[in-house]
């Protein structure tokens, strides 16, 4: 089996404990009919029971776009700052299909979520890409010197700028100040940002204090891109959707996305209407998920294992990017946990092409917490260091007395 940087996820599918999964507990449709017959929304039940199977109109029904306008944006935007897509996958790609073509040099950051970091490349005529690292030694943060040399270096023509915050493969959110000062930055050159908020509403925070308003709130040439298998877990409903307050460029997405996907199902529309009808619920339900994974992971990092795992404590999302401290890379240690069944993902994934040695991330994989199902996964990884710690010393010991014979 391949898992090397060209191995697909297809490749993992037999992991029996996945630790790679990025989304929160999924939901099942009992479980979301339940929770729409509780908020007496029979409505909602009737119009899933009957509705006919008609094209929808392209960028989605208006009754959904509706509620994502009051639910989750609090009508700040309206229904016609939003199109809805078959999931956040196909959004991204459309965001940068139309504002990264005609020269437009684009700036992304890496290591990231493949489509935040390459989608830029695959518009028309695209301008090429200037990739910000966000480094370990600086806590993952947004280099924001980076960002003033990298819009400023290209100001003609640096026009569009890719986020992922909260951050994925961290779980890391910048602060408000950052997301102030980045926006400042963007303004002053014209240059759309499109911000991945796939983990926005899922905040460790028990007051939701560390929230960033969405970037379409923010920003007059924001563009938000929201799923809903992430906060929401439904990830079967395969609803996405992209929020912009400026309706040139909506025109714009509207313009490519007719040529890709341009309607979804009315029952996904239907089912998208049930989890934003219990949303609060969901949330709350699924953070609690999250908050008690979380902390089973911080003591088999900080205290069980942390003679071979290290990480920065991720405040946002249901996953982690983790350090392995043993002797092995992280891609070795992601083929040897395959062998017995355990998926993670190894830090290739998230840099474009070639880079992992020379960004010293080899070491590096993501984590993912939201499921039920997580503790047996990570328990499942505990036994396997367990079975594998007196070969680290060795080998680690080993590696300690060649260099202490190269240096003398």
């Amino acid at each position: 089996m391949n898992h090397g940087p060209n191995a697909t996820k297809k490749e993992f599918q037999s992991c029996q404990y996945s630790l790679s999964n990025s989304f929160a507990q999924p939901l099942t449709q009992p479980e979301l009919v339940r929770l729409t017959a509780d908020r007496h929304r029979n409505d909602l039940l009737d119009l899933y029971q009957k509705h006919d199977l008609e094209y929808v109109p392209n960028g989605c029904s208006l009754d959904l776009r509706r509620d994502i306008a009051r639910v989750i944006y609090h009508d700040e935007l309206s229904a016609e700052h939003i199109l809805v897509f078959p999931g956040g996958q196909v959004a991204l790609q459309t965001a940068s299909l139309a504002c990264a073509r005609d020269g437009c040099r684009s700036v992304v950051f890496t290591p990231g979520y493949q489509s935040t970091v390459e989608s830029p490349l695959w518009a028309a005529d695209n301008g090429g890409i200037t990739e910000i690292e966000r480094r370990p030694e600086d806590g993952w943060r947004v280099d924001l010197d980076e960002v003033r040399k990298a819009i400023r270096g290209n100001e003609n023509t640096t026009k569009f700028l890719i986020l992922n915050e909260p951050w994925n493969p961290g779980g890391i959110l910048m602060t408000l100040e950052t997301q102030s000062e980045l926006i400042r930055v963007c303004r002053e050159n014209d240059t759309i940002v499109l911000c991945d908020e796939v983990y926005r509403l899922l905040e460790h925070e028990p007051s939701g204090e560390t929230r960033l308003p969405s970037m379409a709130a923010a920003y007059e040439k924001g563009i938000s891109a929201v799923t809903m298998s992430k906060p929401w877990g439904g990830c079967g409903i395969t609803i996405g959707w992209l929020a912009c307050r400026d309706l040139s460029i909506i025109r714009k997405l509207i313009d490519v996305q007719y040529f890709g996907t341009a309607c979804v199902s009315r029952a996904s529309e239907i089912q998208g209407r049930m989890v934003l009808a219990s949303s609060d619920f969901i949330l709350k339900e699924r953070l609690e998920i999250i908050r008690t994974n979380k902390e089973s992971l911080r003591i088999f990092i900080e205290e069980r294992y942390r003679e071979w795992f290290s990480w920065k404590r991720p405040n946002a999302g249901a996953i982690a990017f983790v350090k392995f401290e043993g002797p092995w890379t992280a891609e070795d240690l992601g083929r040897h946990l395959a062998e017995v069944g355990i998926s993670i993902k190894p830090a290739y994934c998230f840099v474009r092409k070639v880079g992992v040695k020379e960004r010293g991330l080899v070491d590096y994989f993501r984590v993912g917490f939201g499921e039920r199902k997580f503790p047996l996964a990570l328990e499942k990884f505990a036994e396997f260091v367990e079975s594998h710690e007196d070969s680290w010393r060795r080998s680690r010991n080993v590696d300690n007395t060649q260099r202490d014979f190269v240096t003398t």
